[in-house]
């Protein structure tokens, strides 16, 4: 009797279960970006920088892109008109515009190699760099890449001369990057900022790998980095118009960690809490309030299945890297030859893009950036005490440098929550006991905070 009882409550519970998971998959986009009362704060001055981000120019800027006929690595160098080298060219000077904004700030450079591309002769790769020099002593180390690759292709990756408009792959990354560098220009921030148009990327990542390989050998400190390759359509091949959300890659643990560092991960439950996927959070919870009609959606992969695009060679290189792309890739628009087939048109042409979508796209980039070189840096030396039984969690961390450092937080959550949960602010202090939790049943994490309440990436600690 007592099961026949209790059967149409526990019926009707699972139907409202059902119908509440179903609610919550249809309006993903709507809630999952939506603005949380107890996120980050936005400064005036970042949401000035997201109301100058202008989908006209970035629109401007992909028919320019477009109007060199192909920007493939083995097209021209020298023709002023057509090609990579025209393409170089003309990205150089858009930098060198924003750099005469900027106070001095802002400087301007190639990085040109020569590179095996194929079976003839070696071609020069090039590289545009701004960067956008931190203010902050304590901090102007302390980099920020943003990137999209100026190099476009067809069907044969290793034909030069056919038209490969590029405009989503990835016209729309480096509209991006260059309207970023244009709005951010004229801001200072504590931290460098270094704005990236790569080449090489379609026939094997040449450029990102040339740059990421140099910085690891010259020990440049790169806290984070964000490939911008595809993020120019909202309409995907499945039929489905997603102008909400914005997919962002992020790999776990690395490639290349040691057995050592697998050993200390198993013992952890650390394979959510890789360095990449800090930083994806932290853009995430940046997006909630700064871009509240956008929603990121963090994939936890390294790319989507046979494709790589610039962020893996800072991967390789222990860089925290992720890439944003938009949600649903329509790929008779990406390394097509342009033809009509069948009464469908192939190639990636700029009819099939958004450019209200590639704007907000820019500015999440851009809110998460300027709230990355305008707070601290992620605490150092984080670990746990892990040697005694102990209901209690001890954590201790090295003191952050900067000299407008307000304090730390703890955050900790369950372990099979994909984001921070709670909160504890601790004060400017180097070590904290967390009373009656026990680091066994939960992931716990530090971060730095300013003193406008600028917040760090979380740094997630080893035993003690």
């Amino acid at each position: 009797m007592k099961k026949l009882r209790y059967a149409p409550l526990l019926i009707v519970g699972a139907v409202l279960v059902a119908a509440l998971a179903g609610m919550a998959i249809a309006t993903r986009s709507a809630n999952g970006g939506g603005s949380d009362p107890n996120g980050p704060p936005v400064s005036p001055e970042i949401r000035q920088m997201l109301h100058d981000v202008s989908a006209d120019r970035i629109q401007q800027t992909i028919e320019k892109l477009v109007s060199f006929g192909t920007r493939s690595t083995l097209s021209s160098q020298t023709d002023p008109n057509r090609g990579i080298g025209a393409a170089t060219n003309w990205v150089f000077d858009q930098f060198q515009q924003d750099a005469a904004t900027s106070g001095g700030r802002m400087t301007v450079e190639k990085q040109s190699f020569l590179q095996q591309t194929g079976p003839g002769a070696p071609v020069v790769v090039t590289n545009v760099i701004a960067t956008l020099h931190g203010q902050q002593p304590e901090s102007a180390n302390r980099i920020y890449l943003v990137s999209g690759h100026l190099d476009s292709r067809v069907t044969n990756v290793l034909n030069g001369q056919s038209d490969a408009p590029g405009a989503d792959d990835d016209g729309s990354g480096v509209a991006a990057v260059l309207e970023l560098a244009r709005v951010m220009a004229t801001h200072k921030f504590d931290a460098t900022i270094k704005f990236v148009t790569f080449a090489g990327e379609e026939e094997g990542l040449f450029g990102s790998t040339k740059f990421a390989n140099d910085a690891k050998t010259d020990g440049l400190n790169i806290a984070g980095m964000f490939s911008n390759d595809i993020i120019g359509s909202s309409l995907g091949q499945n039929g489905d118009r997603d102008t909400k959300d914005v997919r962002l890659f992020a790999e776990g643990p690395f490639a290349n960690e040691t057995a050592s560092e697998a050993t200390l991960r198993r013992t952890m439950g650390s394979e959510n809490d890789s360095p990449a996927r800090e930083l994806a959070r932290f853009v995430r919870e940046q997006a909630k309030q700064a871009v509240p009609d956008m929603n990121v959606w963090i994939i936890y992969r390294r790319d989507r299945f046979l494709r790589a695009s610039d962020h893996v060679p800072f991967l390789l290189n222990r860089y925290p890297a992720d890439r944003f792309t938009e949600p649903n890739e329509d790929f008779r628009h990406e390394h097509q030859d342009v033809r009509v087939e069948n009464g469908v048109q192939f190639g990636d042409l700029p009819q099939f893009l958004d450019y209200t979508y590639i704007a907000n796209v820019a500015r999440i980039n851009a809110s998460a950036l300027a709230a990355l070189a305008d707070g601290p840096a992620a605490p150092s030396g984080v670990k746990v005490e892990a040697s005694t039984l102990n209901i209690n969690t001890q954590l201790e961390w090295q003191p952050n440098p900067e000299p407008d450092l307000a304090g730390y937080e703890i955050v900790y959550r369950d372990t099979n929550a994909p984001y921070w949960q709670h909160t504890i602010k601790v004060g400017n202090v180097t070590s904290y006991t967390v009373q009656g939790i026990t680091k066994d049943n939960f992931l716990f994490g530090v971060r730095a905070i300013d003193r406008d309440g600028n917040e760090s990436v979380v740094s997630f600690p080893v035993p003690k």
